[in-house]
């Protein structure tokens, strides 16, 4: 049996953790299934009723009492401006620390067939790697936020032989598009395409201070093999990772299973195995290195509790 999320002990854990450098999250927040476990409802009672829209506005800051980093789903579908930076920020203490991913309009080469692209489905993306507007667009916004600024995800969604012939193609685009980045800043790349981490690609990577970011999910890998390869950790005073999926588990199959997140239905020990692992390596780093480690409801059905059971 699962155990509960323990609030108080998570919270010291974690900041203890975070002195350390190593900061451990969820991805997104607004979660009613974690109401009780995480979240209060009293705070979004509004005439007698738990009132969602309060909720979604607000829980970002009972959320930071308790964990020191979350990741920052919705900048992937947006680019985020001034005023929702500022709005994240103002809800969490100092020391909290935001990872965002990249807006898709500079990550997918091709939109798919998603009601949200509308006209643009199934065209060519004019500004796929176009490393003018994702300084304009993304970074400059971030900027006067950057304290906050732990992680900055380029994810992309697995490539077919439609897209790149050979995975070399698209290392040739990617490290173009690293070279003309400002250097020092705490990029990641998140790859879906197993068969191209091979050793050039983590070498790009180091060349241009980038992290690769090991990620749980449908066709990759298992985060702990990704560990073992040869040259994986790119960048050492940055790593992170992301714990999303059970590889061979599609994503709709996971809502399906795992819907409305409010406890562990399936454990998984070989993530579990491998957060800790990468905690612990975290700790071990030299002073001023980080750790992002970021668990989604969609692997084992409850984020809390799977983070609880790599903490203890």
């Amino acid at each position: 049996m699962a155990m509960a999320f323990d609030r108080q002990t998570a919270r010291s854990t974690l900041a203890e953790l975070a002195q350390s450098g190593v900061y451990v999250g969820t991805s997104s927040w607004k979660y009613p299934g974690w109401r009780g476990l995480l979240y209060d409802d009293a705070r979004y009672v509004y005439r007698g009723k738990f009132a969602e829209t309060r909720f979604e506005r607000n829980c970002l800051a009972e959320y930071a009492e308790v964990f020191k980093t979350v990741c920052v789903d919705a900048a992937y579908y947006k680019f985020p401006d001034s005023r929702y930076l500022q709005d994240l920020v103002s809800q969490v203490p100092a020391d909290f620390q935001f990872a965002f991913k990249v807006t898709d309009d500079i990550t997918i080469k091709r939109f798919t067939n998603l009601p949200r692209f509308g006209a643009r489905a199934g065209t060519l993306n004019a500004h796929y790697l176009d490393a003018e507007l994702f300084k304009d667009r993304f970074l400059k916004p971030c900027e006067p936020f950057m304290a906050n600024v732990g992680l900055m995800m380029f994810e992309f969604s697995r490539f077919h032989a439609s897209d790149y012939a050979h995975g070399r193609e698209f290392l040739a685009a990617l490290d173009r598009f690293l070279g003309v980045l400002p250097r020092g800043l705490p990029y990641g790349v998140e790859m879906r395409n197993r068969e191209w981490l091979r050793a050039e690609y983590f070498e790009c990577l180091a060349a241009h201070g980038v992290t690769h970011i090991f990620n749980s999910w449908e066709a990759m890998p298992e985060v702990g093999e990704q560990m073992a390869l040869p040259g994986s950790f790119t960048r050492p005073d940055l790593t992170a990772a992301r714990f999303l999926l059970k590889p061979g588990r599609r994503y709709e199959e996971a809502v399906r299973m795992f819907q409305p997140y409010h406890e562990t239905k399936e454990v998984n020990e070989a993530v579990r195995t491998a957060g800790r692992k990468l905690i612990a390596q975290g700790r071990a780093k030299r002073k001023n290195a980080k750790a992002f480690i970021y668990v989604n409801n969609r692997l084992e059905g409850n984020a809390l509790e799977t983070i609880g059971a790599m903490i203890r």
